[in-house]
């Protein structure tokens, strides 16, 4: 998989951000893509290969399978970076649009590289989506496995399997390093979020407060 747009997309809309804006993007290349590219995605990669029952019965393993991984943890990791980054395309056609349009009228930007004006409402926007589709994912994985938790053993018993099987998951504690590790830079980037939104909002407020009080010291 290729992850050449998404480190553009990102790196694009880092002129735009903030401090904290850019300590997300850092965390988003370092912390989650690359060691989703140098280590987790081996670590998945024959996951149902390894995945044995105690029983050959035609089918059984299979089903047992799905059961307890109805999404595979590496490809719902991959969609959720992808989801998480798309928000920064609002910020990067709002930016191209302000551009194009500056261009036209022969104005140059008051103020280039700076969240003002629509950027403002464009960016708020996107940290708000980045927020709630993290919480999503991370409400999906504890749906979709019944908590953070990897386990060695799972007891089967949907047909075909004749009866009560016992099924063994391969390498479950590194799996389980990489699923808290998972968990922990998403709630970092949901704290990261929120941080920049408050933050930003501050900002706007205060400067808006003191335009005023000004014009009324005039």
């Amino acid at each position: 998989m290729s992850w050449g747009f998404l480190r553009d997309l990102l790196s694009g809309v880092n002129k735009y951000s903030t401090g904290i804006g850019r300590i997300w993007v850092a965390i988003v290349f370092m912390f989650r893509l690359l060691v989703y590219v140098a280590a987790a995605e081996n670590i998945w990669k024959y996951e149902h290969d390894e995945f044995e029952c105690n029983i050959k019965q035609p089918g059984c393993e299979n089903v047992c399978f799905d059961h307890f991984f109805p999404v595979s943890h590496i490809r719902l990791w991959a969609l959720q970076l992808i989801i998480v980054s798309t928000p920064s395309l609002l910020v990067v056609f709002h930016v191209a649009y302000r551009e194009n349009r500056q261009k036209h009228n022969q104005k140059p930007c008051r103020n280039p590289g700076k969240i003002d004006g629509g950027l403002l409402c464009t960016y708020l926007i996107s940290l708000i989506l980045k927020t709630g589709f993290e919480i999503v994912f991370l409400v999906l994985f504890y749906k979709l496995y019944n908590g953070f938790k990897i386990p060695r053993l799972v007891k089967c018993d949907i047909r075909p399997c004749p009866n009560t099987v016992d099924c063994y998951i391969s390498k479950p504690t590194e799996k389980m390093i990489f699923l808290y590790f998972l968990v922990a830079t998403s709630c970092l980037c949901i704290i990261l979020n929120l941080s920049e939104l408050s933050y930003l909002i501050f900002k706007h407020t205060t400067k808006c407060y003191l335009k005023k009080y000004m014009k009324k010291q005039q």
